[in-house]
C-alpha cells in the first residue's frame, strides 16, 4: 500500500491499540446522534475524512455526543481505546454517505439503465448488456485505484488489498429478474420505465435498484473511501460481482474452479441484520403437452405469469377465444367476482372484450417468491378461478384447463403446502413455502412452475419422494399426467461463531436500531454453500422486500444507509485483529 509517513506511523498505533480489544465494544453513536451530524455537512463541505473530523470536533455535536477525545486521538495518531476506534468506525460511515451519496446514487442510475436479464438462448458471458455493465464496473473500479479483473464475463473482481492473507469476500450481483413493463404502474396511473430509476418522494422505482444494483454501488464506494483515505487493512476484501445470481447459478461456481475461495463471505443481497440461514430453494416444474382442445364451448388460449420462477407478479392474463365474446365476458365477470368474494376479496378480476377474444384479468400484489405472504397470487387465483368455471361456463378442455385442475387440487391458494399435505416448519427458519409463479408457453408444452423454500426438518430427498407420491395418486385418480421435474436444494444453517460476525451484528443492528440477534431467510443468495457464509443486508426485515416485484424500489434514505453500514463494516471488519 502506498503510505505517507503520517499514516504509516498511524496505522502502526492503530495496529497496536487494537490488540487489546475485541468487538464487544460499541461505537456509542446512536442514529438519531447520527442523523444529526449529517444535517451539519453537505458533500461541498468535506474534503476528506481528516478535515471531515477536524470540522466537528469545532461543532458543538461532538462536544454534546462526547466525540472528541475520539476524534482528537485519531488525529494525533495516539492509540485509541476500543469505544474510541468504533466511533471513528461509525464516523467514516457517516462521512462516506456525506462524502459520496451523491455520487453513489448517480452511479445506481447508470446501472439500473443497462437491462441485465436473461435472453432466452444467449449465455449470460456473450449478452452484451452484461459486457456493457462488466465496462461500467471496470471503469468505475480504476477510476478509484481499485483492481479489476473480468474473469471471463462470468464474475467481475474488484480488489481492496491488506496485509495479511485471509480473503473476505463481498458478494453481490449484477443480473436482474425480467419484467413486464405493461406491470410498472403506480395506482395513481404513474407509468415506470422498469430500467430507468424514477424518484417519486423518497422511492427510486426500477429494476435492481433492491436486488441487487445497490449492493454492487454501496460496495465499490466503501471501498474507495478505504484506499483514498489509506486506512490500513489486516486483511483482503474482493467484491465478487455475479452474472448468473438469477438464473443458473453457475457463475460463482465457475470463478472458484480457477480462483481461492474467500475465507470469510458476506452477500450483500439478502437481510439485515445478519442472517445465518437461508431456506433450500425448490421448483415443481410440470409441463402439459399441447393438444387438440375437447368439448364446446370457449377456449382458453393463452395465460400469464410471472416471467422467472421466483417471481409473483402483479397480474395475471388469460386470453378466452369464443364466438359470442360479450356474452363471455358478461358470465366471467360474474364468476370472477363470486371467486373473489369467496376467496378474501384482496383481488381484482376483470373480464372485457378484446376483438373478437376475451381477456381475463386478475390482479394481485406483485412479490418475491420467497415472501408469497407479502403477496396477493394473481397466478395461483387465475388457475384457481379457471378450475371453478367448470359447470358455470362452458369451456372447452384442454392443457390450460388441466394444468388449473393441478394447481388448484395440489397447491391452490394455500402457500404453505397443505393443500398437498407436505407443509412443515423450523422453529428458527420457519415454514416451507409454496407458490405457482412461473407460467410459460411453447408450440409443444403449457409450463407451469410451484417455487418452493425448504427449511431445515426434511431432507430434499424425503420431500420430493413426498411430493411426487402424492402427485403421482392425483395423476391416477384424474387421468391427468403432466411431465414433472424436481429441483430441492438442502437448507443453508451456519453456527455463528468468531470475532468477525460479532461485529456484523453490532455495526447493523446499532446502526438500524434493531434487536440484536441473528435472522433467517428464505432467499437463497451465492453464499449459500461457502465457508462463513453469510447475508450481511441491504434490506430491514420488517419492510416488504420490493426486488422481483413490479414497481420495485429502494428508497433513497436506507440506500444511503447501506452505504454508511457497509464501509463501517468493511473497515472494521478489515481492521479486527482476529476473525
Amino acid at each position: 500500500m502506498d503510505f505517507s509517513l503520517k499514516h504509516l506511523a498511524a496505522a502502526t498505533l492503530m495496529f497496536a491499540s487494537l490488540a487489546s480489544f475485541t468487538s464487544a465494544a460499541q461505537a456509542n453513536i446512536t442514529p438519531q446522534q447520527s442523523a444529526i451530524i449529517l444535517k451539519a455537512f453537505n458533500d461541498a463541505s468535506v474534503t476528506d475524512f481528516r478535515q471531515f473530523l477536524g470540522r466537528l470536533a469545532q461543532n458543538d455535536i461532538a462536544k454534546a455526543d462526547d466525540l472528541g477525545p475520539a476524534i482528537s486521538t485519531f488525529l494525533d495518531n495516539k492509540p485509541l481505546s476500543a469505544e474510541q476506534q468504533n466511533e471513528i468506525y461509525r464516523l467514516l460511515g457517516l462521512y462516506a454517505r456525506v462524502k459520496y451519496g451523491s455520487a453513489a446514487t448517480e452511479t445506481l442510475r447508470e446501472l439500473v439503465a443497462i437491462p441485465t436479464f436473461q435472453k432466452p438462448g444467449v449465455p449470460q458471458y456473450e449478452n452484451p448488456e452484461f459486457l456493457k455493465i462488466a465496462e461500467k464496473i471496470k471503469q468505475l473500479a480504476e477510476s478509484f485505484n481499485l483492481n479489476f479483473r473480468n474473469i471471463d464475463n462470468r464474475v467481475f473482481e474488484i480488489s481492496l488489498d491488506g496485509t495479511g492473507k485471509e480473503l473476505v469476500g463481498i458478494h453481490a450481483h449484477a443480473d436482474v429478474v425480467p419484467v413486464t413493463p405493461e406491470n410498472w404502474v403506480l395506482k395513481d396511473g404513474t407509468k415506470l420505465d422498469p430500467f430507468k430509476v424514477t424518484l417519486i418522494g423518497d422511492r427510486m422505482y426500477g429494476r435492481g435498484t433492491e436486488d441487487d444494483k445497490n449492493g454492487i454501488v454501496v460496495a465499490l464506494y466503501a471501498m474507495k473511501v478505504i484506499k483514498e483515505e489509506k486506512l490500513p487493512l489486516a486483511r483482503n476484501f474482493k467484491l465478487l460481482v455475479d452474472t448468473t445470481e438469477e438464473t443458473s447459478g453457475d457463475a460463482i461456481p465457475y470463478y472458484f474452479e480457477h480462483n481461492p475461495t474467500p475465507d470469510y463471505n458476506l452477500a450483500l443481497d439478502g437481510g439485515y441484520p445478519v442472517v445465518i440461514a437461508e431456506k433450500g430453494y425448490g421448483t415443481v416444474m410440470a409441463s402439459f403437452a399441447r393438444a387438440k382442445a375437447q368439448g364446446q364451448g370457449a377456449e382458453i388460449t393463452s395465460m400469464t405469469g410471472g416471467m422467472a420462477t421466483n417471481q409473483i407478479p402483479s397480474a395475471s392474463v388469460a386470453t378466452f377465444v369464443t364466438d359470442k365474446p360479450a356474452e363471455l365476458a358478461a358470465s366471467l365477470q360474474k364468476a370472477g367476482a363470486d371467486y373473489a368474494k369467496a376467496n378474501g376479496g384482496n383481488f381484482e378480476v376483470a373480464a372485457k372484450v378484446d376483438g373478437k377474444d376475451v381477456k381475463l384479468t386478475v390482479t394481485g400484489v406483485s412479490a418475491h417468491s420467497s415472501e408469497p405472504e407479502t403477496g396477493v397470487n394473481p397466478v395461483a387465483r387465475m388457475l384457481g378461478l379457471i378450475a371453478s368455471l367448470d359447470g358455470k361456463v362452458a369451456l372447452k378442455h384442454n392443457y390450460i384447463t388441466e394444468a388449473a385442475r393441478y394447481a388448484d387440487d395440489n397447491w391452490s391458494l394455500d402457500y404453505l403446502g397443505n393443500k398437498l399435505g407436505v407443509g412443515f416448519a423450523d422453529d428458527f427458519m420457519g415454514p416451507l413455502t409454496a407458490s405457482p409463479t412461473f407460467v410459460g408457453m411453447d408450440d409443444k408444452a403449457f409450463k407451469l412452475a410451484v417455487n418452493l423454500r425448504v427449511p431445515k426438518g426434511k431432507s430434499p430427498q424425503a420431500l420430493k419422494a413426498e411430493i411426487a407420491g402424492k402427485l403421482e395418486a392425483w395423476s391416477k385418480k384424474t387421468h391427468i399426467a403432466p411431465a414433472l421435474d424436481y429441483s430441492i436444494a438442502e437448507p443453508m444453517y451456519r453456527n455463528p461463531e468468531g470475532e468477525w460476525v460479532k461485529a456484523l451484528l453490532d455495526v447493523a443492528t446499532e446502526n438500524l436500531g434493531m434487536e440484536h440477534k441473528f435472522g433467517t431467510s428464505a432467499g437463497a443468495t451465492s453464499v449459500h454453500e461457502l465457508p462463513n457464509g453469510v447475508q450481511f443486508g441491504l434490506a430491514k426485515p420488517d419492510v416488504k422486500y420490493t426486488g422481483h416485484t413490479d414497481n420495485e424500489f429502494k428508497t433513497t434514505e436506507q440506500f444511503l444507509l447501506d452505504l454508511q453500514i457497509v464501509t463501517e463494516m468493511m473497515v472494521r471488519v478489515g481492521q479486527l485483529p482476529k476473525l
